[in-house]
């Protein structure tokens, strides 16, 4: 069995820690298991799920005390002697290769999961790190082609050197269930509104801010809208305020973190998500499956559209506009809900499948660099 040391970074709710998990529940774990480094400050590391998997759990000081958190890994990875090492965390991934190349570990995987943009401040330290993106590594994953292009580059990308895993959700777990839908609803109170929804970290990259002005305009359009805002992050005291300068108090219900937010989509009429950048998002592919319409930026990549259900708006679109294309969809949809799950999983998004074709990447890679 070949033990993998999986670089997670801060594993909190969302999106990564989705879809790392979805890759141990279903990869063949008597062939490769997982263990999983974080970041001291993550703050939703399913822990006993983890152990009960077989895996195992080190928790290191965070990637803002850089020396430290490269001394600690190094320990780790000299005690437990990995043969592969796997980091998620995009242009950061430079600080664990470089620990990885240091005590000899074979088969070092960067992978790419988000990009960037120019009105974000992290923009510029990751655009410096980018630089240093083939280093250390020898080998290279992308969600999707606009990341593997971004982060490592059109050369690196057109020569095959970078490997394409598309984001992996339980399609069928995502699907759609009009009995959720009604239990939901009716605990919430929503039985006679128009829901819209966002899951997902508070922060600049995801543009929380603009998405309570974006709501704001559909809440004076149409009187039965409500916002289920689900998640944490630096913005949220932000939002709070802006919600309530715009007196929209009423119409927001804010759940804070959760992670049985698989009702919730069945619950919500449609998904806003006008972000500054993504990578390839999970919430959307999740959404998705579950019959949702969902209302990406145009700066999110088109491979999100995973079936007929994704829309896409300029964020240099009026706030009225975005809600006129919402509340549109958001009504058009309602009598004909159904799910997307076989959609979803056909255009390759499927949990068990991609695990599968990331289980014999790890064991191809490494019988590869034995010989």
């Amino acid at each position: 069995m070949v033990r993998v040391a999986v670089i997670m970074g801060k594993m909190d709710s969302g999106g990564k820690k989705n879809l790392v998990m979805e890759y141990f529940r279903h990869i063949d774990r008597s062939k490769v298991q997982f263990d999983f480094i974080c970041d001291s400050d993550s703050q939703a590391i399913p822990t006993e799920e983890i152990k009960s998997l077989g895996g195992c759990v080190y928790i290191i000081p965070p990637y803002q005390d850089v020396f430290s958190n490269m001394k600690e890994l190094k320990r780790i990875c000299k005690e437990n002697n990995y043969q592969i090492i796997h980091a998620y965390n995009s242009t950061m991934n430079l600080f664990p290769m470089c620990v990885a190349k240091q005590v000899g570990i074979p088969v070092r995987i960067s992978e790419s999961l988000s990009m960037a943009h120019k009105k974000d401040q992290k923009t510029k330290i990751k655009n410096i790190l980018r630089l240093f993106s083939r280093w250390y590594a020898t080998h290279f994953l992308a969600c999707g082609e606009d990341c593997g292009r971004w982060q490592f580059g059109d050369k690196l990308f057109d020569s095959g050197k970078v490997t394409v895993f598309k984001t992996a959700i339980n399609t069928e777990f995502n699907a759609y269930d009009p009995k959720v839908r009604s239990k939901t609803r009716k605990e919430h109170h929503w039985e006679d509104k128009i829901v819209i929804g966002h899951i997902g970290r508070f922060t600049a990259q995801k543009n929380s801010v603009r998405l309570i002005e974006i709501f704001s305009a559909i809440a004076k359009a149409e009187p039965k809208a409500v916002l289920c805002l689900i998640g944490d992050g630096e913005l949220k005291d932000e939002m709070m305020v802006k919600i309530k300068e715009l007196a929209i108090e009423d119409r927001v219900d804010y759940l804070g973190r959760r992670e049985d937010i698989q009702q919730f989509y069945n619950a919500m009429d449609c998904f806003v998500l006008p972000s500054l950048y993504e990578g390839l998002p999970v919430v959307g592919l999740e959404a998705e499956s579950c019959g949702l319409p969902m209302f990406f930026s145009t700066e999110v990549t088109s491979e999100a559209n995973a079936c007929e259900l994704g829309h896409f708006i300029d964020l240099s679109a009026s706030d009225e506009e975005w809600a006129e294309q919402i509340l549109k969809a958001a009504k058009e949809n309602m009598p004909i809900r159904r799910s997307h799950a076989k959609e979803v999983a056909a255009a390759g998004f499927d949990s068990i499948v991609e695990s599968s074709k990331l289980q014999q990447y790890y064991l191809n890679v490494l019988n590869a660099n034995q010989k």
